[in-house]
């Protein structure tokens, strides 16, 4: 199979102190230049990149160039979310190949001599699939690889090996509906045996599996193996489907996953309902390493992976953490954004021997050597300063450098506890809940200041987050009670004309009211009034008649949808009109109106793999709009320190950076504070924040009372996060106890409990946050800007 073909390589053992010599292709070594990157001790080399649309263009970079020079050779490239930009640049390229942009791109990264690359002869290998899944179904990954790569790139489908859950055949020439009808597949069927006629077909079946997949297998080796190897990585560290503990050896196999990784595919599948019962056909860790001269790349973006690449690039290789694996290809790499490097050793070392000495570094390597002795800050020595490779490089380093940043800490809480008088707030979130689970506390104590305004925002509908499950049960109660005539406005005269709009309060009261008295019949009966309103707004219901008859349509609809499948528009925003609702609950937790919680319903949210990017017109002006509205002095958001998150997360802060930048065009903004937050996706370190609020327990109860209360679609955690298995609100609150021992390093638990303000005695957790000026605000949202520019 033809190989790369380089007039040099870099020996990274000399330069960058690695373990063996490493030949960098000339994108590689121009990506390595432009990262700044002085220094690569881990087992694995990696690159890193600013940030998440720059991955993608370091991916499609390295991928055309091997491309040219193995014009016939074999990839295996990934699904889901993380190859967005990977597919988005390398599409752009080859389209813009000799424009100007594309000329200056490829001169900027080795690719200027490059004969453009033609991908129709290249053998794609599919890397991994959901079992059983109809391969008809746009959620499954045979769907997704047909439409991005096959069809998307240009490749020939008689050269791929696709996993196809309808052709793999099974006993008696059935389809899998037929041998597994509730789509469970029991592999304790292969060491017992079946206690009936089905069970002996489905164990049948699943030996006919094995035995396709080993031919699966054995497929991918006649072709020599995976040449480019393309794959992120999971919060377990799994590769492909090879979850933690996987073999070294392992093949190509019919396999059960663990909870991170069901976690994960929940999105995909409709909810964790779903697939923790599925299974999944993936190649195995000796798949992807098979051929020496594979080039083997692993991709993660964000602070949320740093953990495990750390783990997957410090460790020996290890079925414990999958991906190091690519320790056995000369050719493997991670490429990273800077979040998802940082806690490399690298990285680490980088932050404290590089650039200007901050605040921000004293402090972060005063908590960490703490943590490193297990001593409190004011039991610390010079001398321990001074044995310590971080806290040795403070400038000025003496006996005053501890108390400093002791009283830097409590100056940020001092600045946490603060009464606020006056002010117009308006709190923001991409998703209902982002708002509750980063600073509910912090707004609890401004909403008891009765000079303030307080207005709350999501930007965008959530509908994603709501189960065809919930929706469909919902409805068949409200169809019960409206038979039994328990949604009396229906018969008001004027309802469905102008009533459904009226008396939105009176619901969230109704409910409220019934969570008091703990009667949960009568809190579905308010939900069901908010419902039915829905209905006739979403379906322009005029009459009784044709109320029931929409609702029986909608539950027909969604029960004749796969999991996961995109819904209809108006089902989209029927199921997002019910988590509005949920966002009123809560804030009329505190007294605030219906009319103070504002609902954007940003255009780029469309429940597709891949949104567009934010438009100025439809995402931007509804948000200036906004602000000119309220006229707030403080705006809170979710502050991504990369873009690396939650697709909804990095596009809702592009979207309300522009729109301040707009409003600061027409209004003088001086005065304006801007309060960052993060919450169960990211978490700012005590050192990055600069106020710290106390939470109480009181606090903790109300946050977790409400959540449950309140958010009534995700009570059953259908999407978890990979973190627990559980409620968002049991992370965050675990997230600020957290929080609160890291500064109880610093000042001591006797700070907390001899303190002479209640709030701080009855502290039992910390949220962190960053209080910013617009001109601060803006030049950070500058530099996500300049991630996407020169994007379609």
């Amino acid at each position: 199979m033809p190989k790369d073909h380089f007039d040099h390589s870099i020996n990274i053992k000399n330069n960058f102190n690695m373990l063996s010599n490493y030949p960098l292709s000339e994108v590689e070594e121009c990506f390595l230049k432009e990262s700044g990157v002085k220094e690569i001790t881990t087992k694995i080399p990696y690159l890193t990149v600013d940030n998440f649309p720059k991955l993608g263009l370091l991916t499609a970079c390295r991928f055309l160039e091997w491309a040219a020079h193995n014009p016939d050779g074999v990839i295996s490239l990934p699904t889901g979310k993380t190859p967005e930009f990977f597919i988005k640049w390398t599409q752009f390229l080859l389209e813009n190949w000799d424009s100007k942009k594309g000329k200056q791109i490829r001169e900027q990264y080795g690719m200027s001599d490059l004969k453009k690359p033609v991908l129709k002869d290249l053998h794609f290998v599919q890397i991994d699939e959901f079992y059983p899944i109809s391969s008809s179904q746009h959620n499954s990954f045979y769907h997704y690889v047909n439409k991005f790569y096959i069809d998307g790139f240009g490749l020939d489908p008689e050269k791929a090996l696709l996993i196809n859950s309808d052709d793999i055949p099974l006993a008696e020439g059935k389809h899998f509906s037929e041998i597994f009808p509730d789509l469970k597949v029991d592999l304790s069927l292969r060491f017992r045996e079946a206690s009936n006629k089905q069970e002996k077909l489905q164990q049948e079946s699943i030996f006919l599996i094995d035995k396709w997949c080993g031919e699966y297998e054995q497929k991918i080796r006649e072709k020599g193996g995976i040449g480019f190897f393309l794959g992120g990585i999971g919060p377990d560290g799994h590769i492909a489907f090879n979850t933690r503990g996987s073999d070294i050896f392992s093949t190509t196999r019919l396999t059960e996953t663990n909870f991170e990784t069901q976690a994960v595919a929940a999105g995909d599948l409709g909810g964790i309902e779903v697939s923790a019962n599925r299974l999944v056909i993936t190649i195995g860790l000796d798949s992807i390493v098979y051929n020496p001269e594979a080039v083997g790349i692993i991709i993660a973006a964000g602070e949320a992976k740093a953990q495990i690449v750390k783990d997957s690039l410090e460790t020996d290789l290890t079925n414990i953490h999958p991906a190091t694996v690519l320790q056995k290809l000369k050719n493997g790499r991670f490429y990273l954004t800077k979040g998802g490097a940082s806690k490399l050793t690298d990285s680490i070392n980088s932050y404290y021997k590089t650039g200007e000495w901050t605040q921000a570094k004293t402090e972060k390597s005063i908590l960490e050597l703490c943590k490193k002795l297990g001593k409190y800050a004011s039991r610390l020595k010079l001398e321990d300063l001074k044995n310590d490779p971080y806290t040795s490089l403070i400038p000025n380093l003496s006996e005053k450098t501890v108390a400093s940043v002791i009283q830097s800490t409590i100056d940020k809480l001092n600045r946490g506890i603060e009464k606020e008088e006056n002010e117009v707030l308006l709190h923001t979130g991409p998703h209902h809940d982002d708002i509750s689970l980063g600073i509910l506390p912090h707004i609890t104590n401004q909403l008891s200041e009765k000079t303030n305004e307080a207005h709350f925002s999501v930007l965008t509908s959530g509908f994603t987050a709501v189960t065809n499950t919930f929706v469909i049960d919902t409805l068949l109660y409200t169809k019960k009670l409206l038979d039994a005539d328990q949604i009396q406005m229906v018969n008001y005269e004027d309802f469905f004309q102008t009533g459904y709009k009226l008396k939105m309060d009176k619901d969230v009261y109704h409910y409220l009211t019934n969570v008091a008295s703990e009667d949960p019949e009568q809190q579905k009966r308010g939900l069901c009034h908010r419902v039915v309103r829905a209905v006739v707004e979403v379906f322009e219901v005029k009459n009784n008649q044709k109320l029931r008859e929409t609702i029986n349509d909608v539950i027909s609809i969604l029960k004749n949808s796969y999991d996961g499948e995109k819904n209809p528009p108006k089902i989209q925003k029927l199921k997002g009109m019910i988590r509005e609702f949920e966002e009123e609950l809560v804030w009329a937790h505190f007294g605030v109106k219906v009319r103070n919680v504002h609902h954007l319903r940003l255009g780029f949210y469309t429940g597709d793999i891949f949104t567009e990017q934010p438009d100025k017109k439809r995402d931007v002006e509804p948000i200036v709009e906004m602000f000119r509205e309220i006229n707030p002095t403080k705006i809170s958001l979710t502050l991504d320190p990369e873009g690396s998150g939650p697709d909804t997360h990095y596009k809702v802060l592009q979207a309300t950076a522009e729109a301040v930048r707009q409003w600061s065009k027409e209004k003088d903004l001086s005065d304006l504070r801007i309060i960052g937050y993060r919450n169960v996706w990211f978490k700012f370190e005590a050192a990055e924040s600069n106020v710290i609020v106390p939470v109480s327990l009181g606090d903790l109860s109300v946050m977790e009372d409400s959540f449950a209360n309140c958010y009534l679609s995700q009570v059953n955690a259908s999407f978890p996060s990979y973190a627990h298995n559980g409620k968002f609100s049991t992370i965050a609150k675990r997230t600020w106890v957290n929080q609160l021992n890291d500064v109880q390093l610093l000042l001591g638990k006797d700070y907390f409990y001899q303190h002479d303000m209640a709030k701080v005695r009855a502290s039992h957790g910390l949220i962190f946050f960053k209080d910013m000026n617009v001109e601060e605000f803006i030049a950070h949202a500058r530099e996500l800007e300049k991630s996407i520019e020169g994007m379609i």
